[in-house]
């Protein structure tokens, strides 16, 4: 993989590159920390699994021990993340040699007024944290929401999201554009109770973008 910059402007090389070695005993020994808000948390799921549930339930690293650990918050924003992360999943990391971190969020930084070029910073540093770490960084973009004005500003986010990914050669899925004025995603979120969270067919969604967009490669 070619080496890229950072926020600073140091060039690095992704950290997925190097992220895969076996431990002392040879057995390796794979951890993956999902972070971000109420969608990351699969609220609204009456199957309590959420889209990252279902993720990890087809999810198999061969010859690697796998555990992963959601810390999805209802209401965070992207600066919320930015601050807790570097507490909380490095004490889920411990003993593992292979360090994943699956980012998203972007709704509440829009319903909290946070701007794009802020959220962009907050993104760009956590990935440049990850890259200094040696933590393999994946990002998951936000959904859509029930709210035109909202959708208008979720496709804003999810561009720059991207634009940020692609500069660090950071694994990006672009969840808005495939679910947007989806019938199935529209039903699901039409039949909620707070037209904010999905239900099961919607975390399905959410989960089938993610495992058909990058994730084996990533994983594996």
């Amino acid at each position: 993989m070619l080496p890229t910059t950072d926020a600073a402007g140091h060039e690095f090389t992704p950290s997925a590159a190097h992220s895969t070695a076996p431990g002392e005993d040879g057995e390796r020994r794979v951890s993956i920390v999902f972070i971000g808000d109420s969608l990351v948390a699969g609220v609204g799921d009456p199957k309590a699994q959420g889209w990252v549930g279902r993720v990890m339930g087809r999810t198999v690293v061969e010859g690697a021990q796998l555990a992963f650990y959601n810390l999805g918050v209802a209401g965070q924003t992207s600066g919320d993340v930015a601050q807790r992360w570097t507490v909380e999943a490095p004490l889920r990391w411990e003993g593992a040699t292979d360090r994943r971190l699956v980012v998203s969020f972007g709704r509440n930084d829009v319903e909290g007024g946070v701007s794009l070029a802020r959220h962009r910073l907050n993104l760009a540093n956590i990935l440049d944290e990850c890259s200094s770490r040696g933590i393999s960084p994946f990002v998951v973009g936000p959904a859509p929401a029930a709210d035109p004005d909202l959708d208008d500003q979720l496709a804003q986010i999810t561009e720059a999201q991207r634009d940020v990914c692609e500069r660090r050669g950071v694994p990006f899925v672009d969840v808005y554009a495939p679910l947007a004025g989806h019938e199935q995603w529209d039903s699901d979120m039409a039949s909620s109770l707070d037209r904010v969270h999905p239900g099961q067919a919607g975390y399905g969604l959410i989960a089938w973008l993610v495992l058909h967009h990058g994730w084996s490669d990533w994983i594996s």
